[in-house]
């Protein structure tokens, strides 16, 4: 599934179409993980895509009427194409722009969503019960030491919960922990103030550097321009299992928390 560096860059591949009038709305295949609204060519032809953002992983295009909420779902794209461009099999919606330019969600397995969200988009069901976003400065190892004081749960399944904080997944959970030299199987609940810090420290430089490299392209992941990111060039510990740690030479190992795989190094990230 794509998580916040992905859909963060994303965001950042469409940004050129901030101020482009929408000329025509294609719902090809509305049956997504919720059904696409029916109204939304009658809400959206004519109007100007008035701004583009980013809430944890939901992207948000505002319009003057209000604002749609597109996600991408496990396996989903958001391309920025020009309007010669014949529709594929997995392409299940589009805003075509008068300039000539067409934003195309291709969706293989139908988990994304396009929704309406009126004039509040943060008040919408799906955005109203996250957690602060990972890279501002009111996430702090302070506010996770607070927060976590009560939860025995593995560390690594609770910075995922997005109520907590959001963005945060799979891949990126396991790198941090990696990062911090903190077990995922560790109680959340027993870390110290100063664990806290130094993941809340790393989960931040790991998305940063992810967001440098252009987010990771694991199967679906493309940009809104086409292009691959390369981040999966650099994991410590994702995905490598049975590998040589980077850092130590120990075997990574994989085990399953939360119904996921976890990659870690024995070694930098002792048990307690």
């Amino acid at each position: 599934m794509p998580e916040l560096p992905e859909v963060e860059v994303t965001r950042r591949g469409l940004m050129p179409l901030l101020g482009a009038e929408v000329s025509e709305v294609i719902i090809r295949q509305p049956a997504l993980r919720w059904p696409i609204p029916a109204q939304l060519p009658g809400l959206l032809q004519g109007q100007r895509l008035l701004g583009l953002s980013r809430r944890g992983k939901y992207i948000v295009a505002d319009f003057e009427p209000g604002s749609l909420i597109l996600h991408l779902g496990m396996s989903g794209r958001l391309c920025l194409l020009e309007r010669d461009q014949p529709a594929e099999k997995h392409d299940h919606f589009d805003l075509h722009f008068k300039d000539g330019r067409v934003m195309r969600l291709r969706d293989p397995r139908r988990f994304g969503a396009v929704l309406w969200a009126g004039q509040q988009p943060e008040q919408h069901v799906l955005l109203k019960v996250l957690g602060p976003e990972p890279l501002d400065d009111s996430f702090t190892g302070e506010m996770l030491y607070q927060a976590i004081r009560t939860r025995s749960s593995p560390i690594k399944t609770v910075i995922m919960d997005s109520h907590l904080v959001v963005g945060v997944g799979n891949i990126y959970a396991s790198e941090s922990l990696f990062r911090a030299a903190i077990h995922p199987q560790t109680p959340a609940r027993s870390l110290s103030l100063a664990q806290c810090q130094r993941l809340v420290a790393e989960i931040k430089a790991t998305l940063q550097a992810a967001l440098q490299a252009g987010g990771s392209s694991l199967r679906d992941f493309f940009g809104a321009d086409g292009n691959p990111g390369y981040f999966q060039q650099t994991y410590f510990v994702y995905g490598r299992d049975g590998e040589a740690c980077r850092q130590c030479g120990s075997a990574i190992l994989n085990l399953r928390l939360g119904q996921r795989s976890t990659f870690y190094c024995p070694f930098c990230q002792p048990a307690n």
